[in-house]
């Protein structure tokens, strides 16, 4: 039922793109909110758990409706259930869209647009340089199409509808963690203990699939290349837990894409970047089908 339902939410997906704008949920700021300043200046263990149980708390009536709608209709209800909350749970924006955005403001000459959308996808300052730019972008996209994408996909798949959900409300909270981190910094204030926990709680459900993922990108473009970049990365590795996901899926993806292009190149590397994350949809897609025809997955 679930690949069913995988299917189908991937096609609601690419059909209301535009309405699924709505999936930002603003409106959950204010509760991740009152979850940082509960966990400020908490101890630790404390701060983990109480971070934890708030990711959990909105999954549960998903869960509930899940489990209800299983055994109904021979499992339809379920689908027509979970095929809506996988396609609520992607993104929250679509990253084939942003992209070409992207590039149609480079095209125009819109620096501004520029400006916000590589902010929007890198999820940090942006670069002055063409050529960094450029680099800073492509590697956002290979790193974002987990959490946006493949993470919601792999969730879904072992724990359905509340699994991706599980993953997008995650994730969720650790964009504003990043976002309110932003701003006490700009304003002069030292790092809020929020941004570590929810980075850590995050990382943690990524874990998985960031590296499922960088063995999609393997096969989906040069294998030899994507290891071995891989590898030396985990030679110098000396980021925090939650960073090793970002980095292997960047050394990764840019080992498979394998060519190097010059400093002028602003859109292509761009560009082959998200060419790779499509194929890499494919083989997901593609083995996620053989195992459950073999019985493997849901």
């Amino acid at each position: 039922m679930n690949l069913i339902a995988l299917l189908l939410g991937l096609l609601v997906e690419r059909a209301a793109t535009r309405v699924l704008h709505l999936r930002e949920l603003r409106w959950m700021d204010p509760y991740f909110d009152a979850v940082f300043r509960l966990i400020q200046g908490a101890p630790a263990g404390l701060a983990y758990l109480a971070a934890a149980l708030a990711v959990v708390l909105p999954v549960l009536p998903v869960l509930g409706l899940a489990l209800a709608f299983r055994d109904v209709l021979n499992g339809l209800l379920y689908i027509a259930f979970a095929a809506p909350v996988l396609a609520f749970s992607l993104g929250p924006r679509d990253l084939g869209d942003e992209v070409d955005e992207y590039a149609d403001a480079v095209t125009r000459g819109d620096e501004e647009a520029v400006g916000h959308l590589e902010r929007a996808l890198t999820e940090g300052e942006t670069q002055a340089e063409p050529g960094r730019r450029a680099l800073a972008v492509e590697e956002a996209v290979l790193v974002r199409a987990n959490s946006r994408i493949f993470g919601v996909i792999f969730w879904f798949m072992v724990l359905g509808p509340s699994g991706a959900w599980l993953f997008r409300v995650t994730d969720l909270m650790r964009r504003r963690a990043v976002f309110e981190a932003g701003r006490a910094q700009t304003a002069g204030n030292p790092e809020r203990e929020c941004l570590v926990v929810s980075q850590t709680l995050f990382g943690l459900v990524a874990w998985i699939p960031a590296r499922l993922l960088a063995i999609g990108y393997a096969m989906a473009g040069s294998f030899e290349d994507a290891v071995s970049d891989w590898k030396k990365y985990y030679e110098t590795c000396s980021d925090k837990f939650f960073h090793v996901n970002d980095e292997i899926l960047a050394c990764s993806g840019r080992g498979a894409i394998r060519e190097r292009f010059d400093a002028s190149s602003q859109l292509q590397p761009v560009h082959e970047a998200m060419r790779l994350v499509k194929r890499t949809l494919l083989i997901w897609l593609t083995a996620i089908a053989v195992l459950t025809v073999l019985g493997q997955v849901g």
